[in-house]
C-alpha cells in the first residue's frame, strides 16, 4: 500500500512539473513554427529578388540555401534557449561538435570554401569553355562542392572546387573572342611575297575574321627546312573552330595552287650488306632517300 502511495506521489509531482513547464514548451513550439514560417517568407523573397535582377543561377542557389540554413541554425539556438538550456553551454556544445565535424571533413570543407570563392569571384560561369586541372571543356554546372565540365570528346568531368580554386584557370570564353595563330611553311626557293599575298587574300575573304584588331600575316621563322609564316587573326568564340579547320585546309590548297612547295625534312639513309664470297668480304651499299613524314 505504501508503494502505491509513493508511485502516486511521484506521478502527481511530475504532473505538476509538466503543467508548470507546459507554457515554456508551448512557447518554444510556437517560436519554432512561427520562425520556420518567417524563414520561408524570407527565402521566397530572396529567390524572387534574384529572378527580377537576372543574377547568375549558381549564385542564386547558393545564397538561398545559405540563408535558409543560417536562419534555421539561429532559430534552433533560440528554441533550445527558450526551453531553458543555457546559451553558453549550447554554444560550447555546438563549437565542439563543429570542430569534430571539421576535422573529419577537411576535404569536403575545402571544396565548400572553394565553391564559395568560385561563386563570389566568378572566374567563369555556366557555358564558358575553360581549361583547368589538365582538363578543358564547357562548364555545365557549378555546385558548392564540385564543378561539372563536358569535354571536347563529350565526357563529363567532375572537378573538386578545392583543387579548382587553387589552380590556374584559363577562360577561353571570357572576352568573347579568340586569337588564332596558324603556321604555314614554304620552300626557300618559292616567292615569299607571292605566298604572303595568297595568305592575305585568304584571310580577307573570310567574313568571320574580325577586322578590328586587323589580321597579321608575317614571316615568323627562317626554319631549317622552310620559311614559316604566322597567320594571326581574331574571331568570335562561336565561329573560331569552324574557321580554324577551314583555314588550315584552304591555306594549303591555295599555296599549292599558287605554285608554292610545302617542304618537309628529308634524310639520306645508307644500308650496308656484308657477304662472304670465296673467302673475301664484299661490301655493298644502297642509298635510300626517306622523308620524315607521318605513317
Amino acid at each position: 500500500m505504501d508503494k502505491i502511495n509513493d508511485w502516486g506521489a511521484i506521478a502527481r509531482e511530475y504532473a505538476e512539473k509538466f503543467i508548470d513547464y507546459l507554457p515554456t514548451l508551448l512557447g518554444a513550439l510556437a517560436l519554432l513554427f512561427i520562425g520556420l514560417w518567417i524563414i520561408g517568407i524570407i527565402v521566397k523573397y530572396i529567390g524572387k529578388l534574384f529572378q527580377k535582377k537576372d543574377y547568375d543561377k549558381t549564385l542564386e542557389i547558393f545564397t538561398v540555401n545559405a540563408t535558409r540554413w543560417g536562419l534555421r541554425i539561429i532559430l534552433f539556438v533560440l528554441v533550445i534557449t527558450q526551453l531553458g538550456v543555457q546559451s553558453a553551454s549550447l554554444v560550447a556544445a555546438i563549437g565542439a561538435a563543429g570542430l569534430a565535424i571539421g576535422l573529419a571533413m577537411q576535404g569536403s570543407l575545402s571544396n565548400l570554401a572553394g565553391g564559395v570563392l568560385l561563386i563570389v569571384l566568378k572566374p567563369f560561369k555556366v557555358g564558358d569553355w575553360i581549361e583547368a586541372q589538365g582538363i578543358s571543356g564547357s562548364v555545365v554546372e557549378i555546385t558548392l562542392f564540385y564543378t561539372k565540365i563536358d569535354t571536347f570528346g563529350n565526357q563529363r568531368a567532375v572537378i573538386p572546387n578545392g583543387d579548382l580554386s587553387n589552380d590556374n584557370i584559363i577562360n577561353y570564353s571570357f572576352n568573347g573572342t579568340r586569337k588564332e595563330n596558324l603556321s604555314f611553311g614554304i620552300s626557300y626557293d618559292d616567292d615569299l611575297k607571292k605566298a604572303k599575298e595568297v595568305l592575305r587574300n585568304l584571310v580577307e575573304e573570310q567574313e568571320n575574321v574580325l577586322k578590328d584588331p586587323p589580321p597579321q600575316i608575317i614571316v615568323s621563322e627562317l626554319g631549317a627546312d622552310s620559311v614559316n609564316f604566322s597567320v594571326r587573326y581574331f574571331a568570335e568564340n562561336s565561329k573560331f573552330w569552324d574557321l580554324h579547320w577551314y583555314m588550315i585546309e584552304e591555306g594549303k590548297i591555295r599555296l599549292e595552287e599558287a605554285g608554292m612547295t610545302i617542304p618537309y625534312p628529308q634524310r639520306d639513309v645508307y644500308l650496308y650488306d656484308q657477304t662472304k664470297m670465296n673467302g673475301t668480304v664484299e661490301k655493298r651499299s644502297k642509298k635510300i632517300n626517306t622523308s620524315n613524314t607521318a605513317d
